[in-house]
This record gives structure tokens, sequence and C-alpha cells, in this order.
């Protein structure tokens, strides 16, 4: 077989089953073409002698028969995830050669399901960013070009070195976390399918912690179908994260018929935005018209706190993430700043954290620091706690009336130039506008791609779900996948 790092999930499961390949033949291929992609910076600590050791193994398994479908597929790891062994630095200096002795839930059952680690993934600082461009390692580049124009184009982020390997066929899926969009905004800037499941369905246990409420662990990959395979190997009940849900795990792949006649889809008038580029309010159109044909019913619906989604999230993620961030100090791993003589543990604190932690980061921790104060505790963090409230009734009283499922854009534009908003950080935070609704109210949302802009580069459409009905919600971004059609790809220039 040729191209095999362009084979899906489901191809290469399919495939490694009739013995048309081997998943260390799979695995070769990966690693080969990762060497070739140093330009791309997606994969920043590269484990070859892991990945053929569990390529080898996986192809004992699948001899003997009865392996689970994730069996010798080569995936790529995001930094976040503690991997025993293997450098997890979360792409912040404060993490420098931190090499854990345990692994997290979600990698610990991939690997169990005989999935192949080729790496690790880079990412923003601590998931803090929507560009990749807060990396301890330097920014992922986005495959995609605009036409002959060589500037070079952010991945999205937190996730953005996950998705750059996919949608570069570097590997045939990845782990991402999301935030408040971190999988689905870089799912549609890069062309790729990404789901973020209903907060609790996937263990957050070893997964290093931004803000504990929202983050949420899952699937990056090609299509709708690895997305469901992946999903169902990544979730389960956890007894080491107090907010793992006792949930039985549908076999979310069985589930995808692409059938939703009578399926009641929702149009939220608050997501149009003023300055919505014209290309976005198409694409949302046509996606509208797609499942209408399908046979969805589609209903306008109204979300009327929306508009306060954006400040509430950045009140509350900086702050749980100065709580959380707290713990690193130099004292027991990590970065350690070197002392003048005369300096005690609190100058040990000051010059650790100052070199440690990058400008975005910092600045989190210090709005985070400042909402928590004794001062204005009610006046931002509980404020912004009661509106998360709201922002999660207007979802509970939308799918009450009969919506199944709601229809937005996923992102307000195309793939941005690196370097173009970084240096206004409000700027940056806006790319999110879409997507933090759904991590306040803990939901399940995924990103479908389905068009190009006038430059060429992909957009996304995003569905939110009810609450642990992530099987439904596949279906349906099933049902817009096989309408939509997108199968481009970058054209290759790393």
């Amino acid at each position: 077989m040729t191209d095999l790092t362009k084979l899906k999930i489901s191809e290469a499961r399919d495939a490694l089953r009739k013995g048309d390949v081997t998943s260390v033949e799979l695995t070769e291929a990966c690693l080969a073409a990762i060497d070739k992609a140093d330009a791309l910076g997606a994969f920043v600590h590269k484990t070859p002698e892991v990945a053929m050791g569990q390529a080898k193994s996986a192809d004992d398994r699948i001899k003997a028969g009865g392996a689970p479908d994730l069996c010798g597929i080569p995936l790529g790891i995001k930094d976040l995830f503690c991997t025993k062994g293997v450098p997890s630095q979360a792409a912040s200096a404060i993490l420098n050669g931190f090499k854990p002795e345990y692994e997290s839930t979600v990698t610990s059952q991939l690997f169990g399901a005989g999935a192949v680690m080729l790496g690790k993934l880079n990412m923003d600082e601590f998931a803090m960013g929507s560009s990749n461009e807060t990396s301890t390692y330097g920014n992922a580049i986005n495959p995609w070009r605009r036409g002959n124009d060589a500037t070079a184009l952010t991945p999205g982020g937190s996730s953005g070195g996950s998705a750059s390997a996919v949608a570069a066929d570097l590997c045939l899926a990845a782990t991402g976390t999301d935030t408040g969009g971190s999988i689905r905004q870089p799912a549609a800037f890069t062309g790729i399918t990404g789901i973020k499941p209903t907060y609790g369905r996937c263990s957050r246990w070893g997964i290093v912690a931004f803000a504990s409420s929202l983050d949420q662990a899952g699937p990056m990959t090609k299509d709708v179908r690895d997305a469901a395979i992946m999903l169902e190997a990544m979730c389960g009940h956890d007894p080491k994260d107090s907010t793992s849900a006792d949930l039985a795990v549908p076999n979310f792949e069985a589930m995808l018929t692409g059938d939703i006649r009578g399926k009641t889809i929702g149009i939220p008038r608050e997501y149009r935005m003023d300055g919505m580029p014209d290309e976005i309010e198409a694409l949302w159109a046509d996606g509208r018209k797609m499942l209408e044909d399908a046979g969805a019913v589609i209903k306008d619906i109204s979300l009327p706190h929306t508009k306060y989604a954006l400040p509430a999230y950045y009140v509350i993620a900086p702050a749980e993430a100065s709580s959380n961030l707290a713990r690193y100090d130099g004292v027991r791993y990590g970065h350690r700043a070197k002392l003048a003589q005369g300096d005690g543990i609190t100058e040990m604190y000051e010059k650790t954290r100052a070199e440690g932690f990058g400008k975005e980061v910092q600045r989190r921790v210090m709005v985070g620091t400042y909402v928590l104060s004794a001062g204005f505790y009610d006046a931002y963090y509980n404020r912004a706690r009661k509106v998360r409230t709201l922002i999660k009734k207007d979802f509970e009283d939308v799918f009450a009336e009969g919506v199944d499922a709601i229809l937005t854009p996923a992102t307000p534009s195309s793939a941005f130039e690196l370097g173009k908003e970084v240096t206004d950080p409000v700027e940056m935070y806006l790319n999110d506008v879409f997507t933090v609704t759904v991590n306040l109210a803990g939901l399940p949302g995924i990103s479908v791609p389905t068009g190009l802009d006038s430059q060429g580069l992909p957009l996304g459409l995003q569905l939110i779900g009810r609450p642990w009905e992530e099987g439904d919600l596949l279906n349906t971004a099933y049902a817009l996948e096989q309408a939509a059609g997108f199968v481009a790809k970058p054209t290759q220039w790393w």
C-alpha cells in the first residue's frame, strides 16, 4: 500500500485486520513523515523507540484476533497529557525536563487499546492561547497556505500541534484538550474534525490542568467516523477523577447512520455577530440548507446570555488557572531559577515563576489572582459564576423545547497570519466567541470542515449537542459531513 499516512483510522483498522499492512509499516511511514516535517513545528518530542515497540506488540495482538479498533493505529499526543517516562511540559519552560512516573488515564486507555504513540505535540503554553504562539518550543505552523502566498498561518490553539499533525498526515489522529474551544477552533482552521465531549465524559486525571471546571479531552481526526472510534476509546469512568461520570460508553461508530430525518436543529440568533465576514455567514446558511435537505427540521432559537459568555469565561478560566498554576514553584520538579547569595524561598518562587512562565500565562495568572482577591471576589468571580449558570440554563431551555442539536459557525474567520493578533490579547480572545459557551455549559460540541474561503483556506461549522448524547451529535455531524463532501487537503510545501 502507498501513502500509508493518508489513511484514516477506519481504513487503517480494516487494512490491519486483512493483513494488507502491519502496524510496524504504518508506524514507520508516519515516523518518516514526521522527520521530514520539522518546518511545521508540530511534534516537539519524538518517541520512535516507544512507537516501534508498541507497533510490534500491536501486530502480535492483531494476529491473535479480537484486537480493539485502535490497535496498531499511530497517534500524536498533545503535550498536556502526562506520558510515563516521556517529557510532558505543557509547552512551558517551567516544566523543563519533567518526565512523569505515571500515565494519564486517557493515554493509558488509548495504549491499552493498542494505539501507538509517535510523540508529543506542540500547543500553547498550559493550553492558554488561540494561535499556538505561546509555546516554549516555538510556533506550530498550519500546513495550509493562501494560494501561492508563503505567509505562515496559525493552526489555531491551544491544540495547534495536534491539528497541524493530523492535517499534514503526520499521524492518523491526535489527542487534544478543549477549555474554551481549543479542539474545535484548530480543527476548523486546518480542515479536520474535532469533538469536545460532555464535561466528565473523559477523565482529566494526568492532564496538566488549566481551568478544572472547563477542561475536557477529545479526539482530533480526519473525519467524523474516526472521531467516533477514538472517542469511545478515550471515554469511561475514572475513580481517580471526581468529576468523571459513571456512565456506560456506547459504541459511537455504530450510531453513525446519517439519518437525521425529524431531528430539530436550532439556529441561535445571538451568534450573528456584528462584523461577521460574509463567507462565514454564507457557510452557516449552506450548513443550515444541508441539514434541512437531509430531513432535519430547522428552528430559529434564542440563547439570550451568549453576549456575556466571553467576559464570564475570561474571569472564570484565569481564576482557576491562577489556583492550578500555584503548584509550579521550582521546589519539587521542573525549572528552578538560580539564586543569588542571600535569596530565600520567596525569591526562589518569584524568580522561578518569572523565568518559567511566558507572558500570556503570567497575564492570566495575574488576572485570575486579581478577580479572586478579597475586594473583587464578589464583583467579578461570583458574578461570572452566576452568568455561567444563566448561559447553561439557556441551553437547557432550548433542549427542553425539543431541539436536538444547535448549528453555529466554529470560528469568526479562517486561519490568520502568525504574529497578526498576538500583540492584542483581546483581539486574540475573540477567536473563542463561538466556542466558549459550550465549555461554560459543559456540553458536547464538534467542528466539521464544510468549505473553503476565497483564499482556499478551510472553514468549519460547529454542532452543539445535548449532554451525554455524543452519539446523536456525531450522527448529525456525519450527516453534515456527507452533505458537505469536504475532501480538500493542503498542498505539501514543508
